[in-house]
């Protein structure tokens, strides 16, 4: 799985982000052919190399015309709705936008339709974002993930008044996620970095397992003494352990063999009193929140009433973001928690050409033999509804394409 880790040790802000991509590979020319589909008039971007404390790294600086506008978040969806740009990165852009307007309106105390955006809803600021989310297309990221989060200290100017860093609607974006200050005076991390990290990362705290691949800096306008202001990106792959090739001369994958263990968290809660409607609801919410599994499983409690048992699997570092799920969202007054550890194959998402077009492939791997090959159902489906035919025999079709390029392969 591509994934990409946000190194935050000196915070993040939206070109940082912009260039750090960039600095990653991605090609800027085409980063600003797709962003013109915005119809966004008279901007421009330029990147340059700069040196932050020894540190090579880009700096993206968004150049628009003067403006004073403030836009209220359905005006910004317009804009991004109004664009040629691909749906899946009008879909991030508006998800990133509509966090912040969630954190504005909680922090100000009114309807996320009366927030107007002042400095991120600045057309440097959209095209931030949505740079951004074009950069993570083209790189085929399909996991985030970040580190702690330098905020900085002291305080900054805004657009109603003086605040303490991060100012408010940022600590709210920041929450769940660890951060912490230093010495280090000035706002670090932005509304619009912390928005988009806040938005697409699953996971926060310390660096995933993966097979680092590249890192790459974009560095931030001020310069610190003995300080490189800079972001970090880490582009990789996980698991670790794991590698995947396609030979197509000799149609042969290989991988090395190999079992992840992890040490996870499950807790447990049982519920009489609830309705259906409200525990789907909760593990709907879980997934969201980055839980590995959720799972009911119907009981009988005391007095002969049926109950349901309640299971989330998480990452210990998330263990009280689940417990305060539940006991939010549901009706228990307390919950199991125990350590269990989980053995996994190693497993990757790879593209595979088949005469029905691409489609995303699961693998996974034990003693150094291929034992498990499923196609993603949501792309047989599509399959299937285009063609006419029944998913099992796209299934099949597509199975029997694969087979015959894997040696040593059991499928079940």
């Amino acid at each position: 799985m591509k994934t990409l880790f946000f190194d935050c040790f000196a915070g993040a802000s939206g070109n940082m982000i912009l260039g750090a991509l960039i600095a990653l590979g991605v090609d800027r020319e085409k980063l600003v052919e797709q962003l013109k589909l915005l119809e966004i008039a008279n901007f421009d971007i330029e990147f340059s190399t700069v040196d932050r404390s020894g540190i090579s790294a880009i700096h993206a600086e968004v150049r628009v015309a003067d403006e004073s506008a403030h836009r209220h978040l359905k005006t910004i969806e317009k804009i991004i709705n109004d664009s040629h740009l691909p749906d899946k990165i009008k879909e991030r852009a508006k998800a990133i936008f509509a966090n912040l307007a969630k954190a504005e309106a909680k922090v100000h105390g009114i309807e996320i339709d009366q927030v107007h955006f002042h400095e991120v809803g600045a057309m440097d600021a959209i095209i931030d974002v949505v740079g951004a989310c074009i950069g993570f297309e083209m790189l085929g990221i399909e996991k985030f993930a970040c580190s702690k989060i330098h905020v900085g200290s002291g305080f900054v100017d805004m657009a109603h008044g003086k605040f303490p860093v991060p100012p408010p609607a940022v600590a709210e974006l920041l929450q769940n996620i660890p951060i912490y200050s230093t010495e280090i005076e000035g706002e670090l991390i932005t509304p619009t970095g912390a928005a988009i990290i806040s938005t697409v990362c699953e996971q926060s705290g310390r660096i995933p397992e993966m097979r680092a691949e590249k890192a790459a800096y974009g560095a931030g306008t001020r310069e610190y003494q003995n300080f490189p202001n800079v972001l970090r990106l880490i582009l990789g792959f996980q698991s670790p352990n794991f590698k995947f090739q396609i030979e197509e001369k000799s149609e042969i994958w290989s991988l090395e063999s190999g079992i992840d263990k992890e040490n996870l968290v499950l807790i447990e809660t049982n519920i009489d009193d609830l309705s259906p409607q409200i525990l789907g609801f909760v593990m709907e919410r879980a997934f969201e929140l980055g839980a590995l599994d959720c799972w009911f499983t119907p009981i009988q409690m005391k007095k002969n009433r049926p109950a349901t048992t309640v299971s989330i699997l998480c990452e210990a570092e998330k263990k009280e973001v689940f417990s305060e799920l539940l006991y939010v969202e549901t009706s228990t007054i307390g919950v199991r928690i125990s350590e269990v550890e989980r053995d996994c194959l190693e497993r990757s998402v790879e593209t595979i050409k088949t005469k029905f077009g691409e489609i995303q492939v699961k693998i996974a791997k034990y003693k150094d033999k291929i034992i498990n090959v499923k196609p993603e159902f949501d792309e047989l489906k599509t399959i299937a509804q285009r063609q006419n035919l029944s998913v099992r025999s796209v299934e099949t079709e597509i199975l029997k394409e694969i087979e015959s390029k894997i040696i040593n392969c059991k499928f079940k």
